[in-house]
């Protein structure tokens, strides 16, 4: 009959050695089932934490004529564009000083016009008075300055030169002396003038063409009568003569004469 050989049993530290591995491994593999499950748990969270809407102002968007199934998130642009537009609007303060700057424009637009208005309103009286002024004045210088004596030259001439003014009185000076003194002499001249009286309804003797409130104009229709050794009885001639009146310290004096 054969021999039946039977095993060993194993000893009791191996026994022991492989009850501790086993234990380590379950623990290993539970560790990583935790580990995995923390995973999964923390992905599921990642796109709420990116779903999460952003805190910031509050923009309203007009909706489309068709409406919409989920209303579209703001943009960055959208707090861009409207910045400045807040910036730029005007304050109470900002909308009256353009007014101010208005009424400030129209006030001195006013003072101009009214300075204007003023200056007129004076050189027009003074214009009307020196037109009165001169007027009587011509009508007392011309029978003067065009008139002379021959036996009394010197004082016919100094008179007539207390009428006149500047270059002309000069002027007139020179005149009597080199040419009408050495022509009266000698054939007895005399030379009477008068400013002629206006007929009845008619057009005026004298009258002013130009007038300001310094230098009058004055047109005058004199007449004149002229003895001398070279004309049988008196001569009269009747002439138009523009006088310049000009206003000086010592009233209107004659600055020019010419005959038309």
């Amino acid at each position: 009959m054969p021999k039946t050989t039977t095993g060993r049993a194993p000893a009791p530290g191996t026994r022991r050695t492989m009850t501790a591995a086993a234990r380590a491994a379950a623990k290993r593999a539970e560790r990583g089932h935790r580990e995995a499950g923390a995973a999964t748990a923390g992905d599921e969270e990642s796109p709420r934490r990116a779903e999460r809407p952003r805190a910031g102002r509050t923009v309203l968007v007009d909706a489309p004529k068709d409406g919409w199934d989920d209303p579209p998130e703001p943009s960055p642009e959208s707090f861009e564009e409207d910045a400045p537009q807040e910036r730029g609007e005007p304050g109470p303060g900002g909308r009256r000083r353009p007014l101010t700057l208005l009424l400030a424009v129209l006030l001195v637009v006013g003072l101009v016009a009214l300075a204007a208005l003023g200056w007129q309103y004076r050189d027009g009286r003074l214009t009307e008075t020196a037109r009165a002024e001169a007027l009587a004045a011509a009508r007392k210088a011309a029978p003067v300055v065009l008139s002379y004596d021959y036996r009394r030259l010197d004082k016919d001439f100094s008179t007539a030169r207390a009428h006149l003014t500047g270059d002309f009185r000069d002027e007139y000076g020179k005149t009597t002396k080199t040419v009408v003194a050495p022509t009266a002499e000698k054939y007895h001249g005399v030379v009477k003038a008068t400013v002629a009286a206006p007929g009845s309804g008619g057009t005026p003797a004298a009258s002013v063409v130009s007038a300001s409130p310094d230098k009058v104009v004055v047109l005058l229709f004199v007449n004149q009568v002229t003895e001398s050794t070279q004309v049988s009885g008196a001569r009269v001639d009747q002439n138009r003569v523009r006088m310049t009146m000009d206003r000086t310290g010592d009233g209107w004096k004659v600055s020019a004469v010419d005959a038309l």
